[in-house]
């Protein structure tokens, strides 16, 4: 049997979620239905935030509340190097640059880098949650606030993380979440999240959703169709209900990696842990000294591995503009550009979901390929 690195028609077999959909479609309220107020409450309770607009995409909430908050043209936002290309292009989409710092040893936001990188146009910071593991948000916050910057979350991979006890999404000015499929709270195809405590903030950002419209009639600004459709408001509010149960197994899961990896050090490492963090491990990343031979022992005994990102968004063709060249975030170490391009160790093995990966026979299976040298 092959262990596969995702597995999503496992989610649906139960009929519910089409149950749901089937419903719908007696209604056919599929703008703004009831079901997205319904999923914006429910998600904001679970964030601890007084507001959640639902959005297109994840990168649109990012997107949103730039704009919401005034950033364009001639300002800079700081964030980090080594996450998906859409975490800088909702940058670029604001009209706004995106200025780049280093990360740490958790492939995060280096707070100790991110004084250098402020100058007067700077408007904001976007730390990433990458990987499900929440950003050092209270040093980044003692650096930004006194300077009066905002803070905006790129959430997308760390729904329900915490760090003491505080959720993602209620640590700074606004959070961004994603609602990709592969997400640990998916919908069945494109949608995102903006939490905040603002009233202010989630309101522009309702209007802007919304073609600029305050009712069907008066348009208060242009702005933008960035809803989330009720079809998918109904997918993500059915993972929601699954959410608790999908994180505790994600979190079993990781530790039993822990412990079946932890003697392969140093050259196999497993993702650093900081105490009084809560981790949801939207993926399980490990630096591996001998990468494509490990790759390839996995692949030939039937599991599944992926890379991200092999090239840092300081490299990428589309930021050549920006004027970053290899090295540009030596020497310190490890860095975004020697996690991802310079140093190349970086594959990430799925944290499954426990009916995607049985604990008794999959994960036992995959625990035995490390008895054979790599």
């Amino acid at each position: 049997m092959r262990v596969r690195y995702v597995d999503l028609p496992r989610q649906f077999e139960d009929g519910a979620v089409l149950a749901r959909i089937a419903d719908e479609f007696q209604r056919c309220q599929f703008i703004l239905g009831p079901q997205v107020a319904q999923f914006e409450f429910r998600f904001a309770a679970l964030c601890g935030t007084s507001f959640a607009r639902g959005l297109n995409s994840g990168t649109d909430a990012l997107f949103l509340a730039l704009r919401a908050l005034g950033v364009g043209p001639g300002d800079e936002v700081i964030t980090a190097p080594n996450s998906f290309v859409a975490s800088a292009g909702a940058i670029v989409m604001a009209g706004a640059v995106p200025v780049f710092v280093d990360v740490n040893a958790e492939y995060l936001m280096d707070p100790a880098a991110l004084e250098d990188a402020i100058t007067p146009r700077t408007r904001a910071v976007i730390p990433v949650h990458l990987t499900g593991n929440p950003a050092d948000m209270d040093a980044i916050a003692g650096v930004a606030r006194p300077r009066g910057l905002h803070v905006i979350e790129d959430a997308a991979q760390a729904v329900g993380a915490t760090v003491g006890g505080r959720v993602v999404g209620s640590l700074g000015i606004a959070g961004a979440f994603s609602l990709y499929p592969l997400k640990n709270v998916g919908a069945a195809g494109d949608g995102g999240m903006l939490t905040t405590s603002a009233r202010e903030l989630a309101d522009r950002v309702a209007v802007l959703r919304h073609h600029g419209l305050r009712d069907r009639d008066a348009c208060e600004v242009f702005g933008y169709n960035s809803r989330l459709d009720t079809l998918q408001a109904i997918v993500a509010d059915a993972a929601l209900d699954r959410l608790a149960a999908v994180t505790e197994t994600r979190i079993r899961h990781a530790a039993f990696y822990d412990a079946a990896l932890r003697d392969l050090a140093p050259d196999v490492v497993v993702p650093p842990r900081r105490p009084h963090v809560r981790q949801v491990f939207h993926t399980y990343v490990i630096q591996a000294e001998a990468r494509p031979r490990l790759i390839a022992h996995l692949d030939a005994r039937g599991v599944e591995t992926k890379i991200h990102y092999p090239i840092p968004i300081h490299l990428q063709k589309a930021a050549e503009h920006l004027g970053y060249k290899r090295g540009a975030f030596w020497p310190f170490v490890p860095t975004g550009e020697k996690q991802q391009r310079d140093n190349p160790r970086e594959l990430e093995l799925k944290a499954k979901l426990e009916k995607e990966l049985p604990v008794e026979q999959d994960l036992s299976r995959w625990l035995a390929l490390f008895d054979a040298p790599i």
